[in-house]
């Protein structure tokens, strides 16, 4: 019984001596991971991409040639991961087997490698076939992205009068204006959306048309665009052309009728200077430089450019100035003796008169006197009067001077008139005559001038609010005659 005891226990410690022998083998042992990352389609190899696996092992980075190792990696399946910055993650599966590599190989697709093209953009204005009215182009369309990528736009026109292409690059916005077009001239555009990762979409063609030229156009005046004054010529049946581009800011035009061409204020930051152009709005040249036109108000200033001279005359606070229209020839013509400002001006060279009408630096205190080229006063029109006064021309003979002025006699910080009338002050008679008949009651007559034959006088007429709209009249100079509305939504004009 003993043997038979003595004989399974020595089975019994062989059996416990293998299995611990066994305990000591690891059935989930180490293994190692390995592979290379590169661009997809250039097979380039990329660097510092973040390698993590799942179950969490180590995270590495890849080297300068794309290279990655995980060492000690539990034995087991797993899903490995390759991240990097402008790049789509990708995934592959490896085995690990204990003491052996599980190598595999990421090709990592730019992040935009889906992304969609944006879509042709949709011309809006011009209108295709459309005639323009004046000399600058609005351009507008519409553009959209099916991955709300931010576009930029390139604009391309072209005209059949020459082969110049007009190319506008980097446009952030779906609008752009563009000036000066030609006269007559037809265009054709087209509009490029980049999305910078596709390849650019262009738009359809279209086309538009420039009127032609309207050199006899006799009426000017100023209409007020987008909080800038721009200037229009128009003729006898209303139909308008814009002269000046809505981006500047151009006002009170005179036309010089033997040099066919007009003068005009624009401003250059706080500065106005004169400027003169072609009747169609064409080759636009800046006369003044070291002096500027200056006064209590520059919308309240004016200049004169006599009809046969070559001479422009402008104010310049108490001194009157004139310079020949090539910008040459600056000489000092008048100035105050009491230091009052010149506002307004005009010449009539044919008799050697000068119209002037000074006021104190708040516009008031006015005074509208005659003198000679000489400085010698000649005639004095209105004098020691409360309120305010604008519009001042002279007749062609120098026997009349008219002018408007605020019968009301208030004075204000504004400068607002409460009815201001036209009146045509007779040298030889030395009476002034009231010309604003019919004239609606809460109104102002404002920027009076002769028509060109003096029988009519051309006017701005608005309520006496200050910030209503204004518009251009015409009347007979007969009591009897009612007024004809000429231009609405207008001002400061000019009948040459």
């Amino acid at each position: 019984m003993k043997k038979i005891i003595k004989k399974y226990s020595w089975v019994l410690l062989a059996l416990l001596v293998l299995s611990c022998s066994e305990e000591g083998i690891d059935e989930s042992g180490l293994g190692t991971i390995t592979g290379t990352v590169v661009s997809q389609g250039n097979n380039v190899p990329l660097s510092n991409v973040r390698i993590s696996t799942s179950p969490v092992s180590n995270t590495v980075f890849t080297d300068e040639a794309g290279n990655f190792t995980i060492l000690n990696v539990q034995e087991g399946n797993y899903s490995v991961q390759a991240q990097l910055d402008g790049f789509l993650s990708s995934f592959k599966a490896a085995n690990v087997v204990t003491g052996q590599t599980s190598n595999v190989v990421f090709e990592l697709q730019i992040s935009t490698a889906n992304n969609r093209p944006p879509l042709p953009p949709i011309l809006i204005s011009p209108a295709d076939n459309e005639i323009l009215q004046n000399i600058e182009a609005n351009f507008l369309w519409s553009a959209s992205d099916p991955d709300d990528d931010v576009l930029t736009f390139t604009l391309e026109l072209r005209n059949d009068q020459n082969a110049t292409v007009e190319i506008f690059e980097e446009i952030s916005d779906t609008t752009f204006t563009f000036t000066p077009l030609i006269l007559g001239a037809k265009y054709f555009w087209q509009v490029t959306a980049d999305d910078g990762i596709n390849t650019p979409v262009i738009s359809s063609l279209s086309s538009f048309e420039v009127i032609g030229a309207p050199m006899d156009n006799r009426f000017l005046f100023t209409r007020t665009i987008n909080g800038n004054n721009v200037i229009f010529s128009a003729d006898e049946v209303g139909t308008e052309f814009q002269l000046t581009s809505a981006n500047t800011n151009s006002f009170r035009a005179r036309r010089n009728t033997s040099a066919n061409k007009i003068a005009y204020f624009q401003s250059n930051g706080a500065l106005i200077d004169i400027y003169t152009m072609n009747r169609d709005g064409s080759q636009k040249f800046k006369v003044t430089s070291t002096i500027n036109p200056n006064g209590f108000n520059l919308n309240e200033i004016s200049f004169s450019w006599p009809g046969n001279s070559d001479k422009i005359y402008f104010p310049n606070f108490d001194k009157l100035y004139s310079i020949n229209s090539n910008g040459q020839g600056l000489q000092l013509v008048y100035q105050t003796s009491d230091g009052s400002f010149i506002s307004e001006v005009d010449v009539n060279e044919n008799v050697n008169k000068i119209a002037l009408k000074t006021n104190n630096q708040n516009g008031y205190t006015i005074n509208i006197f005659v003198i000679d080229f000489s400085g010698n006063l000649l005639d004095t029109v209105l004098t020691g009067v409360s309120g305010a006064s604008s519009g001042l021309n002279i007749s062609f003979d120098g026997q009349n001077v008219l002018y408007t002025y605020d019968v009301s006699g208030n004075e204000n910080s504004t400068y607002r008139r409460l009815n201001s009338r036209a009146f045509v002050y007779n040298i030889p008679n030395t009476t002034a005559t009231d010309v604003s008949g019919e004239k609606p009651g809460g109104t102002n007559d404002l920027d009076v001038r002769y028509s060109p034959n003096e029988a009519e006088i051309i006017f701005v007429n608005t309520s006496n609010d200050g910030i209503s709209q204004k518009n251009i009249f015409k009347r007979t100079l007969d009591a009897t005659t009612s007024r004809t509305l000429l231009f609405s939504n207008a001002f400061m004009p000019d009948w040459e």
